[in-house]
């Protein structure tokens, strides 16, 4: 499918990613309470509410997060109720594969949980979004070492049905301009598209250098979209679900 016509398509996997994601091949990750599905808190951040959100939606959010838990939506479209309070709002891009050469990334190596110190390390010296303890296990992950370190990594995030997002794409200052971030991006969208989905990517729209780095590669804008964090309200919400859901176990923090 092209980008104009998934773009067309208001029922496209990709018009509610996090959704699409929990409720196919990452289902065995989904927390549920309701129509609410979240990856778990040290997994990723993400929060599934339904296409047009009620305010029975968001008490199970409320529920699922607890008092004064926080939810980070994709795909964005109607601001929470007035007792959520939002810490941020980002104006996004959503880019698909419009021809991207890929090619396995020499020197690379797999990355797995054993190396997740080592992955933090570097996300919290770039700043790359967000990656927990065990984003890891949603999908493949390459890295890159110099002299035992490791100085650049992309992998896979959000698994869609026909769909992966290359995510956590991030270069040490020490090794930037020398094409190890192409390099392994061009590696995981090989490895996604040898099984026969389409890679696709987020990015913040200001992000203009990240963009037009994206789109030298070969990746099209499908739509521009927008990220929301908030806070539920601090007191919780009384009575069972309105939706009949039940709380999740909650992951370990």
């Amino acid at each position: 499918m092209s980008a104009p016509e998934a773009a067309a398509d208001s029922t496209h996997p990709l018009d509610n990613p996090v959704r699409a994601a929990l409720t196919g091949p990452h289902a065995r990750f989904a927390e549920r309470r309701g129509r609410i599905l979240r990856y778990p808190v040290d997994v990723a951040p993400w929060v599934a509410l339904p296409d047009a959100p009620e305010a029975g939606d968001w008490a199970d959010a409320a529920a699922l997060v607890g008092p004064g838990g926080a939810v980070s939506i994709t795909a964005f479209r109607e601001p929470p109720p007035d007792d959520w309070e939002t810490f941020f709002h980002i104006d996004g891009v959503q880019l698909v594969d419009a021809g991207v050469a890929t090619e396995p990334c020499p020197g690379a190596v797999r990355l797995g949980p054993a190396d997740v110190p080592e992955m933090l390390a570097l996300v919290e010296r770039t700043r790359p979004g967000p990656f927990l303890p065990r984003t890891v296990e949603l999908g493949t992950y390459l890295g890159v070492r110099r002299e035992g370190t490791l100085v650049a990594m992309a992998g896979e995030r959000m698994l869609l049905p026909g769909w992966s997002e290359i995510s956590a794409v991030c270069t040490d200052e020490s090794v930037r301009g020398q094409g190890l971030g192409t390099g392994l991006v061009r590696a995981v969208a090989h490895e996604i598209k040898e099984r026969g989905d389409t890679p696709f990517l987020h990015a913040a729209a200001a992000n203009t250098g990240a963009v037009r780095l994206y789109e030298s590669m070969g990746f099209a804008l499908r739509r521009r979209t927008s990220f929301l964090g908030a806070l539920a309200p601090a007191r919780p919400s009384d009575g069972p679900s309105p939706s009949g859901g039940e709380r999740p176990a909650v992951a370990a923090r």
